[in-house]
Parts: C-alpha cells; structure tokens; sequence
C-alpha cells in the first residue's frame, strides 16, 4: 500500500509558477513510476506528466511541454511537478499517481495508487 499526499497548489496570476509535491508513504517509492494528471471542472482526467523510477525518463502532454517539469527525490521519497508560465488553461485540480506494475506511461488505468489532488488556479 503507498499513500500520496500532494501540495503546492494555489492560485497565480497567469505567466507565473508553482511547484506541486507529491509526498508518498508506505511500500518501497523507489520501485514505481510517477505520473501527474489533471482534471478541470465538468472533463476528464488527463494525463500531464509521466517520470521513471529513477528519474532518467519523463514524458509531458503536448499542452505542458516546455513549460512543465517532473523531477522526483526518492531519498525524499517525494515527486515534483515544476510549472512554469502557467496559462488560464492550466486551472485544474491536480493528481499524482504511482505505477509500479506496468511500464511508464500515460494511461491511468496503469497507476495503483492515487492522491488526493490539488487545486491549482490560474487567473488570466
């Protein structure tokens, strides 16, 4: 079992930044991949951001790249999803998620565990 506990969220004016920590406890962290999600009122769940076990891969959603980075401290046992020049569109509540059977990707039915979520707001 591996419990997830995301913050940072917030509101910021758009053009700024926040960083979104995922804090995990319970199994061994090191072993899963980590993936970031969003959903904004009244749609799905979409996939944002995907990180290898050892921080050597990520993959991004074509709507973040450039400006979103995930990174991950397994000593820490925290994930991290840096956002920078954050657009209006970006408005969502925010999910980690933590995969440790299936290779790294973007299809949430791979991911075992799941936070709680965190809402993020972006004004224009």
């Amino acid at each position: 079992q591996v419990q997830l506990v995301e913050s940072g969220g917030g509101w910021v004016q758009a053009g700024g930044s926040l960083r979104l920590s995922c804090q995990a406890s319970g199994r061994t962290f090191v072993n899963y991949d980590m993936g970031w999600f969003r959903q904004s009122p009244g749609k799905e769940r979409d996939f944002v951001a995907a990180i290898s076990w050892n921080g050597g891969t990520t993959d991004y959603a074509d709507s973040v790249k450039g400006r979103f980075t995930a990174s991950r401290d397994n000593a820490k046992r925290t994930d991290y999803l840096q956002m920078n020049s954050l657009k209006p569109e970006d408005t969502a509540v925010y999910y980690c998620a933590a995969n440790l059977n299936y290779p790294m990707g973007r299809n949430q039915a791979a991911y075992d565990y799941w936070g709680q979520g965190t809402q993020v707001t972006v004004s224009s």
